[in-house]
């Protein structure tokens, strides 16, 4: 029970779990009266080198005195921080506001004196790096702006922690002592130091659970099948590499082992480490097994078991101490409610999930929230025939469940750096932390190709995720603008990934199309045509085309420098007598040919090949077979000794195929080899190229485009431009504006002079529009604007709504002025239901809307469209993150659909584009500039040939919502 401070309320929202550098967890929180005895217990377990670092002498214990200065605090002035495992204390963390004498002193002094002390047995962790950045939250949230160490020349862990962390600061030497001095204002160079950390402790967080060295799958049964058996079984068949127990309290005492496996009545019973725990037993059971694992020591959990989040508010209260009583003794949880883990590595040979056969090593890495969305795409890669084949296998695959703890932000960042992984594919049932997910993603796809298929948008009941006001279809879209390949289908998902798993990418948008039928050729065409694809006419070898004639004529596509990638069709040979149009009837014929594709396509190696196949299973499999991805008797290893764990049999969980499998005849095609060491390594990056095949076109083409787009993004992201710094912008003047006008209310609504005035500091001209609540008071309005004029009903459901006759324009003189008027007031009301305006006529052009929005979830998003119902009614808008670089506006204006509006399109003038996309980058710089500005519309923005028209706007102001990437490193709260 944490007790109330001196002056405020325990501050609660300081509490956070945190990902250390070895991929364990701890829970940091302040330190309150009731800590004393862990302080006392803490101290004692630190060693007499350290304590000297810590307070200059010699200090062996603590006295009353110091147990009392270091447990009460203010939470202003003096606060402490811990770091915790298990409820004990690894680290301690304090500040006390220091004046300019260096004594203590209460506010508005804005310096403060920071120490350390961290356990030996923890030092080397990363504690306290992450302490430092929660204390400096913490200190800046109490309006200290600058912290004063002072530090022992030999103490150089700790000098290297302040050094390290990013801030700007001074460092001097005086008495013998080291003393810095740094600024707590996040800089460019600390939030990259912060992010470089969360990365590797998060990668090294899944790295623990993929690649443990010993394994206990709590809840086997005595009978033979249930979860924990089969999964038992499972990991055994697959020829892990590590030990291996069963755990059941139900085993008799002289149970002694099962199934091979040695068995055990609990995981404390096990002597020696445990890695990792594969869970398996009812919901209200899983406490106690988190407990026993919690006090052995292990890792990670793979929480199998259901019954939480999903079932209802009870299952969610049940998962939310579940992670939190996990979180307590350093562990992170996969699941609850999770299918499993897979690692193929032939050092680890892990399948720790409920499929029965592991999918063949490769180079795909796999994630999936759903586990039977799991299994359908770990059964399409393992197939070969009867849809997408030139199998590539993959190299690990992760199962999340309710995804309470690891999420796919967590996999992201192992991905980034595994050296087996070129590839990762995603099924994303809900985004928890969108801004986050975005940030790893456009870092992952500048690497390697990340395809994602995400949910419609339904949250599922076991997950947590922020509220967000984005449309499902404008997340997708910033998803695409971080490079995300983004696919609707877990076929499509499974189509692109074989290809960018094998085939390079596409230097462009130009096909050749080759094959034995002009029908399928011009199948091919079409369907390059629609996805925006520069196909060539198809190349037509004829039915009678042998495997050389595809060869030769593949050769000839390749070398060509105006082709960036080929698709070759293939139907099977109709007709007596010509049974061997391959050469060879049956599969033999299959083979030939592809052999044929591949060794002209191994001549280029630089260009992307793909076959479209119609009745030609032979083909498809041929096409993988020459280089199989099965090793033959890989899963005869033996695991390490010491646990006592099984030594398997070869079985087809590790890729070795069964003899009466289909596959099987597949053997009959490849070259001979004398032992497994012949046969290529599937996970190797320089293994042979796999000629992927689909049984459409339109499949084969839309995983093209989908490459190209990815393609053409990567040669963007090198070069993204840059954010223009304007010399008529007046970032102070709109600051103090700002903050004058947040005075009268948290949430307000600009009105329009506040509007123009705040835009005006960026450079943002609004026409004026004059109110006119009667015909007089327009006439006066239209004589000070100046004819002609335009006359406008301003209600809500007339604004911006010029079809349904709420606008005048081109009034040339009072006359017509007060004969619209007339008509106005005549057809919609009186004018305090219209609320009528008059305003300047502006130059003719296309009419615009530029939107932007701060999101609690996503962050600050810029939106662009064309005016007007049918663009709303198609949702032609697209949209970019803030910041906005001069690239990415050119390319926002360009990717609408109606773009061509813009550019002449049908013989019309082109408007001017340059000062369109300028205005996007002013009001961008706006929103980056005052997060206090949480919603802008400028609507509508005529973009006429020569410059444009800023005809109506409107501001919210608000306080921001607060923004977790620019603070402290933490797991999402429980």
């Amino acid at each position: 029970m944490q007790s109330a401070s001196d002056r405020h309320e325990y501050p609660a929202h300081w509490e956070a779990d945190v990902v250390l550098r070895d991929g364990g967890t701890a829970r940091i929180r302040p330190i309150t009266v009731d800590d004393a005895d862990r302080l006392v217990s803490f101290y004692e377990q630190v060693s007499d080198e350290s304590k000297y670092y810590r307070f200059f002498a010699p200090y062996p214990r603590l006295s009353a005195k110091d147990v009392h200065r270091f447990t009460h605090h203010d939470f202003v002035d003096r606060v402490g921080l811990a770091a915790t495992v298990g409820g004990e204390f690894i680290a301690t963390v304090r500040y006390d506001r220091i004046g300019a004498d260096g004594m203590p002193a209460p506010a508005p002094a804005d310096e403060a004196e920071v120490a350390f002390l961290v356990q030996d047995a923890h030092q080397g962790r990363g504690v306290a790096s992450a302490l430092l950045e929660h204390i400096g939250a913490v200190a800046r949230e109490r309006d200290i702006r600058r912290f004063a160490a002072e530090v022992l020349p030999a103490n150089a862990k700790m000098i290297k922690v302040f050094t390290d962390a990013g801030y700007t600061q001074k460092r001097s030497f005086e008495d013998g002592v080291v003393r810095l001095e740094f600024d707590l204002e996040p800089t460019d160079r600390s939030l990259a130091v912060q992010y470089a950390r969360e990365h590797r402790a998060e990668a090294r967080s899944v790295q623990r659970l993929l690649t443990p060295g010993s394994v206990a799958v709590v809840g086997v049964g005595r009978a033979p099948g249930g979860v924990g058996r089969s999964v038992l079984g499972n990991i055994r068949d697959a020829g892990f590499t590590g030990r291996l127990y069963a755990v059941n309290k139900a085993f008799p005492e002289e149970c002694k082992e099962l199934d091979g496996v040695p068995a055990h009545r609990s995981v404390r019973d096990i002597d020696g480490p445990v890695d990792l725990a594969v869970v398996a037993v009812p919901a209200e059971h899983v406490p106690e097994v988190v407990a026993e694992c919690g006090a052995h020591g292990v890792q990670g959990l793979v929480v199998l078991s259901a019954g939480y989040a999903e079932s209802g508010p009870d299952g969610r209260e049940r998962q939310r101490e579940l992670v939190r009583h996990a979180r307590a003794y350093g562990m992170r949880i996969i699941g609850p409610n999770a299918f499993g883990i897979i690692n193929t590595s032939p050092d680890v040979r892990l399948n720790a999930s409920l499929a029965p056969e592991a999918p063949r090593p490769g180079r795909i890495g796999l994630f999936a929230q759903s586990g039977a969305i799991g299994i359908a795409l770990l059964s399409r890669l393992h197939r070969r025939g009867g849809g997408v084949t030139g199998v590539t296998g993959v190299s690990t695959f992760v199962s999340s469940g309710n995804r309470a703890d690891v999420s796919g932000n967590d996999v992201l960042q192992y991905w980034y750096d595994d050296p087996h992984t070129d590839v990762a594919l995603m099924y994303l049932e809900s985004i928890g932390n969108p801004r986050k997910f975005t940030r790893l993603a456009r870092r992952t796809a500048a690497a390697k190709p990340l395809v994602v298929v995400q949910g419609s948008g339904t949250t599922p009941q076991g997950h947590a995720v922020r509220a967000t006001r984005l449309p499902h279809t404008t997340v997708s879209a910033l998803l695409r603008q971080a490079g995300v390949i983004r696919v609707d289908t877990i076929t499509e998902l499974v189509d692109t990934g074989l290809l960018l798993a094998r085939q390079p990418l596409p230097t462009g948008p130009r096909v050749a199309i080759l094959g034995n039928s002009e029908s399928l050729g011009l199948l091919t065409y079409d369907a390059c045509v629609a996805e925006g694809l520069r196909p060539t006419h198809p190349l037509d070898l004829t039915t009678a085309a042998a495997p050389d004639d595809f060869h030769a004529a593949l050769a000839r596509a390749l070398a060509d420098d105006a082709c960036d990638a080929v698709i070759v069709t293939a139907i099977p040979a109709v007709g007596e007598g010509i049974a061997g149009a391959f050469g060879t009837a049956g599969p033999a014929g299959d083979a030939a040919l592809a052999e044929a594709l591949r060794s002209a396509a191994e001549r280029v190696p630089g260009k992307p090949v793909l076959v479209v196949h119609v009745e030609l299973g032979g083909l498809a499999e041929a096409l993988s077979a020459a280089a199989s991805t099965a090793p033959s008797t890989a899963a005869g290893a033996t695991p390490r000794s010491g646990g006592g764990g099984a030594t398997p049999s070869p079985t087809p969980a590790t890729g070795a195929i069964r003899a009466d499998h289909p596959f099987r005849a597949l053997d009959r095609l490849r070259a001979p080899a004398t032992s497994a060491t012949e046969l290529p390594d599937p996970r190797s990056a320089t293994a042979p190229r796999l000629i992927p095949a689909y049984p459409a076109a339109e499949r084969a083409v839309r995983a093209l485009a989908d490459a190209v787009q990815y393609a053409q993004w990567r040669r963007e992201a090198a070069e993204p431009g840059k954010v223009p710094d304007y010399e008529n912008i007046d970032e102070k003047g709109a600051a103090a504006l700002i903050d004058g006008l947040l005075t009268r209310g948290q949430g307000l609504t600009l009105g329009t002079e506040e509007t123009c005035d705040l835009l005006g500091k960026y450079g943002v001209q609004v026409h004026r529009a004059l109110p006119a609540q009667t015909s007089d008071a327009a006439a006066e309005s239209a004589r000070t604007l100046g004819y002609p004029v335009a006359l406008k009903a301003t209600a809500p459901h007339l604004r911006h709504r010029a079809d349904l006759g709420g606008v005048r324009l081109d009034l040339t003189d009072e006359e017509q002025l007060r004969r619209a008027y007339a008509e106005l007031t005549e057809l919609f009301g009186t004018p305090d239901e219209l609320r009528p305006v008059v305003q300047g006529m502006a130059p003719r052009g296309v009419d615009t809307v530029i939107r932007a929005v701060i999101d609690p979830a996503a962050g600050a998003v810029l939106s662009f469209g064309l005016a007007g119902a049918a663009s709303q009614l198609l949702g032609d808008t697209a949209h970019r993150l803030i910041p906005v670089t001069d690239r990415e506006a050119a390319t926002l204006v360009r990717s609408i659909r109606t773009a061509p509006l813009l550019f002449g399109w049908r013989g019309s003038t082109p408007v001017d584009t340059p000062a369109l996309e300028e205005l996007l980058l002013r009001v961008s710089r706006l929103v980056d500039d005052h997060p206090e500005v949480v919603a802008v519309t400028l609507e509508p923005v005529v973009v006429a040939p020569r410059g444009l028209s800023v005809l109506g706007a409107s501001v919210r102001l608000a306080p921001p919502p607060a923004r977790d990437d620019l603070g402290p490193r933490t797991l999402p709260a429980y």
